[in-house]
């Protein structure tokens, strides 16, 4: 089985305020909306996209996954009145560097074509001579962050630790799911079902790296119905 979650949290200087009735998730990707919304409900919480409410995407100029996630968060906050719940993550690979990191959906290209960025790192990885499991070592990053109109945030991190293997594996998930192979695990994400990928107890493990900033985000801010 994998180890324990490797997770930090960060918060403003200010004590933790609970998360209740309905959020807007910052989001207009569809398969993260899926994952949210299952996570959420858990705690009885409601939620509607930014999507959903036709707000526009903010410009992404974060250098970082958690200034990423405050962006879309406060921006969703402030043009909804409501708070606003985000998530911004990605695939790491050490050999490339970390990248395509907080640029993993702009490899995608604006169709979002993840097989093409998949069939990408798997060159560059080939280039590079990285063919062995060590030589394909690969982290998923997820920052969360909600935020209130008022200005209030809540932020935290997670990820986990994985193998990138070539050809991909499995149809469920997004993204590079079906190339991520978490450790001390036989499927990848791609391969997995909702509750083992990012299922929280006792139907699952909260494996993914967004169900583990998921499970600091719940500690803190959320109370299980």
């Amino acid at each position: 089985m994998s180890a324990q979650p490797s997770a930090t949290r960060t918060t403003d200087p200010q004590a933790h305020r609970p998360i209740s009735g309905r959020l807007v998730i910052a989001t207009h990707n569809p398969g993260k909306l899926v994952e949210m919304r299952e996570l959420l409900a858990l705690y009885g919480v409601a939620a509607t996209s930014a999507g959903e409410l036709d707000l526009p995407e903010p410009e992404e100029t974060g250098t970082s996954f958690r200034a990423n996630a405050r962006i879309k968060a406060e921006a969703a906050a402030q043009g909804s009145g409501q708070p606003s719940f985000a998530d911004d993550s990605g695939l790491a690979v050490d050999a490339l560097g970390g990248e395509p990191g907080i640029h993993s959906a702009r490899w995608a290209g604006p169709t979002k074509d993840f097989a093409g960025a998949m069939a990408r790192i798997d060159a560059l990885l080939r280039e590079r001579g990285a063919s062995a499991p060590a030589q394909r070592k690969a982290h998923f990053v997820s920052a969360l962050c909600v935020a209130w109109p008022d200005g209030h945030v809540e932020e935290f991190e997670a990820k986990v630790d994985g193998t990138l293997v070539w050809p991909p594996r499995g149809t469920k998930g997004f993204g590079y799911d079906p190339m991520f192979l978490p450790d001390g695990f036989a499927q990848t994400f791609g391969e997995m079902t909702s509750d083992a990928k990012h299922g929280l107890p006792p139907k699952g493990q909260g494996l993914s790296h967004r169900a583990r900033a998921f499970l600091k985000l719940a500690e803190a801010c959320l109370e299980r119905r």
